[in-house]
């Protein structure tokens, strides 16, 4: 198994005042050559937004996004019409394809938004734009993987346009988890709250691993945690 850890205090940090991102590639003004992203997965940015803060309108194009919330309520509005509210346990896919404009807003005026940013580079360039947004109870998550984003949308996940499983899970202290790797797949976990075991290595909140040449991935969680596992061809 090759395994490669990327230590959360390691990535990059842009803090603006009303937003403080961390992140796990190069992104905007961070630059790092040894991490431009794992496959397709491009981007995970950890966002937290400041009460009645948040990202203008802004336009992007022939990216896959989605964003994963921890903590708060955020606010979103899109070019295609879209005007929603994103909570913990929901998880929101942007198609960028040809192009859109889009704005996430925190609407309190009291608790911050924290959330996962993270973009997936498409199969194929210029497809149509779209939206789609689906919550996932923390019962169906508790001690076992639950698929929240695949190229089929099976098992009521979003769709997004490629070859990228995204599971997510609630691992306690002591649970076990597994997850089968098909032959010439690769793995990346993102630890966004809590501690892990993984291949005799403790990982913390921001902490992530690339998994290649291995049958699978197995953790355990050491206390309660929240883990992001990505199937990547």
């Amino acid at each position: 198994m090759k395994l490669t850890i990327r230590r959360g205090g390691e990535r990059g940090l842009a803090d603006h005042g009303w937003l403080r991102s961390y992140h796990t590639f190069s992104f905007a003004d961070y630059y790092d050559r040894a991490h431009m992203g794992f496959r397709a997965l491009r981007v995970i940015n950890e966002d937290r937004v400041q009460p009645g803060q948040g990202f203008g309108a802004h336009s992007h194009r022939d990216m896959e996004i989605i964003s994963y919330v921890l903590e708060g309520a955020l606010q979103h509005k899109d070019s295609m019409g879209t005007s929603s509210i994103i909570r913990p346990g929901e998880v929101q896919r942007m198609s960028a394809g040809t192009g859109v404009t889009h704005s996430e807003f925190n609407a309190s005026t009291e608790e911050l938004v924290h959330f996962l940013q993270i973009w997936i580079i498409p199969a194929r360039p210029g497809g149509k734009p779209g939206y789609e947004q689906k919550a996932f109870p923390a019962a169906e998550r508790r001690g076992k993987w639950r698929l929240v984003a695949s190229p089929d949308g099976r098992d009521g996940s979003v769709t997004i346009h490629q070859d990228v499983g995204l599971y997510t899970s609630l691992p306690q202290a002591g649970e076990t988890l597994h997850h089968e790797l098909a032959a010439g797949r690769h793995a990346w976990l993102h630890v966004a709250r809590g501690e892990i075991d993984l291949a005799g290595e403790k990982l913390a909140a921001g902490d992530a691993a690339a998994i290649s040449d291995a049958p699978g991935v197995e953790l355990t969680g050491r206390d309660a945690s929240e883990v992001l596992l990505f199937d990547l061809a």
